[in-house]
């Protein structure tokens, strides 16, 4: 089994595996999940490939159960190059929806990058539609700084034009989050 990065109290987060592809694809393939991702739903061997490749880039990593390091979902933790930010994102298999685990992952990220990493802050930025992952930033202690009215379109409407997403931004600051915790 590899080496977790970090765990918390069910889960290990570690590096992807080429061996997590079949699981990841899962993920990929599921529309109510890929709903609000930029890419979309992928067809199943586009998702095969997809996630073989997420063992050679560092931005995200693979979230695991720790009874049976079955794969359950994902991390996105980038260096926005802003003096100590970093962007997180999380994708996780519908089938674990509900559960805390992705409350549980996000909390370890903002542990171990405020602690381990020297990270300043971190942010994050949703579609305002996407209701679960809004809460789940919140209950995470992050704080909502502004909207951006209908900054993005990842899909199109039924008269086939750009169906335009308000997105909000959210963040923490390593001070809150040792005040928090």
């Amino acid at each position: 089994m590899e080496q977790f990065i970090f765990e918390t109290e069910r889960l290990g987060i570690r590096r992807f595996s080429p061996s997590d592809s079949e699981e990841f694809a899962q993920i990929l393939t599921d529309p109510e999940v890929c709903y609000f991702e930029p890419s979309g739903v992928f067809p199943r061997e586009k998702a095969l490939a997809v996630a073989a490749k997420l063992a050679q880039d560092k931005r995200f990593f693979a979230v695991v159960l720790k009874e049976n390091n079955f794969l359950i979902g994902k991390l996105f933790f980038e260096d926005k190059d802003f003096f100590g930010a970093y962007e997180i994102g999380y994708t996780f298999n519908r089938s674990y929806w509900g559960k805390g685990y992705a409350l549980e992952s996000v909390k370890g990220m903002f542990r171990y990058a405020f602690e381990k990493m020297n990270v300043r802050r971190i942010i994050a930025e949703v579609d305002i539609k996407n209701t679960r992952s809004v809460d789940l930033l919140e209950r995470a202690g992050m704080r909502r700084e502004g909207v951006f009215k209908k900054s993005a379109a990842f899909r199109k409407n039924s008269l086939g034009e750009p169906d335009f997403s308000d997105f909000a931004s959210y963040a923490i600051l390593k001070d809150e989050f040792n005040i928090r915790s």
